[in-house]
């Protein structure tokens, strides 16, 4: 088994099919776009894929140490995290081509409209991690 970074970009990826921004999307279409995502997760819950996921706040800043005393904050000049990346999922399979799989499901999320977004999705193996590769 081998663990993968699923990341849901809000922009750096490609256009998503259905490229309306969530803020956009009525109540109900967030409420299904994340019922999904649970029901997602409660199905690889099932299967043992499943590891972790978490959406994340639009908030955030960049620190990083300088020396003593009160390290540096900055909201910019350059695009941060808080700017590019929505959410994340972590599983644990057998196989490359069953990250790949799960993250084209995954990207069929629905949302404005109720529709398929068909979003990229960033697949990334944890660092060390072997991938298997079967083709």
């Amino acid at each position: 088994m081998a663990k993968y970074l699923l990341l849901k970009h809000y922009r750096g990826a490609p256009a998503s099919v259905n490229d309306v921004p969530m803020e956009q999307w009525t109540p109900e279409e967030v409420s299904a776009h994340i019922q999904y995502m649970r029901d997602f997760a409660t199905r690889l819950e099932s299967t043992g894929e499943f590891v972790d996921e978490q959406a994340l706040s639009s908030e955030g800043t960049f620190v990083r140490y300088d020396g003593e005393g009160r390290p540096p904050i900055t909201d910019g000049p350059f695009a941060e995290t808080k700017d590019l990346i929505a959410g994340w999922m972590v599983i644990d399979v057998d196989t490359y081509e069953r990250a790949l799989e799960l993250a084209g499901e995954l990207s069929a999320a629905p949302g404005a409209g109720g529709k398929p977004i068909h979003e990229w999705l960033e697949v990334r193996p944890f660092y060390g991690e072997q991938c298997t590769v079967t083709e």
